[in-house]
């Protein structure tokens, strides 16, 4: 896939893409997004860490690609700093698109500086150790989510979604038809038109109301 259709997908955002994939994929836990108004989408580069450990983010460091959004995750999700300043510095210097963090990041001042967007469960000081061998490119969960290193990951405001590999082609079509639909209803609601009747959903509660 290439780096347009990425682009693409952030651009459509996460709640388009995921309504647009069958509700599939959902990210289902509360996000900090560091990085105000950021958006991106990329494939994964996944990294199980040892519980309360971030040796692994240090060796994953050498095998980002450019545009890849690096998912960081442990055993158990846990306000423990994964990232913080310097190792983000290190990943946007390898150009990835951004990082998904199921842990805590810290050095929250200069991570806004930096610029890299990164979207994170926790925000705490609480430091991790350098000690435990985790494992690098597996399937990780996040949120209930399955993610394999090369599915695509989008993130914005409103939280972030995956997209199985297999299925991206399928979802970006589909996703650039639903914003086509939503523009042809959005200017009938600008008419004046109102979603109780264009949705048939006063029949509904019409119907129950006999």
């Amino acid at each position: 896939m290439s780096m347009d259709n990425f682009s693409r997908l952030s651009e459509l955002g996460v709640a388009t893409v995921y309504e647009a994939s069958g509700r599939e994929g959902l990210i289902d836990i509360p996000l900090f997004q560091i990085i105000p108004n950021s958006r991106v989408a990329g494939p994964a580069r996944t990294v199980l860490c040892g519980q309360d450990d971030n040796l692994m983010v240090h060796a994953a460091i050498e095998q980002i690609q450019p545009g890849e959004v690096l998912v960081l995750t442990m055993p158990e999700p846990a306000p423990v700093a994964l990232i913080g300043e310097l190792l983000a510095t290190q990943v946007k210097v390898k150009k990835a698109a951004g990082i998904l963090v199921d842990a805590s990041v810290r050095d929250v001042s200069e991570l806004i500086e930096l610029g890299l967007p990164i979207w994170s469960h926790f925000i705490r000081v609480k430091g991790a150790t350098k000690t435990k061998i985790g494992e690098l490119n597996v399937i990780v969960t996040v949120g209930g989510i399955q993610i394999a290193s090369g599915d695509v990951v989008v993130m914005d405001v409103d939280g972030a979604v995956c997209i199985k590999q297999v299925r991206v082609d399928e979802v970006l079509k589909a996703s650039e038809e639903r914003l086509e639909k939503e523009a042809t209803l959005r200017k009938k609601l600008l008419a004046g038109q109102i979603s109780y009747d264009l949705h048939g959903l006063r029949a509904t509660v019409e119907r129950n109301q006999k």
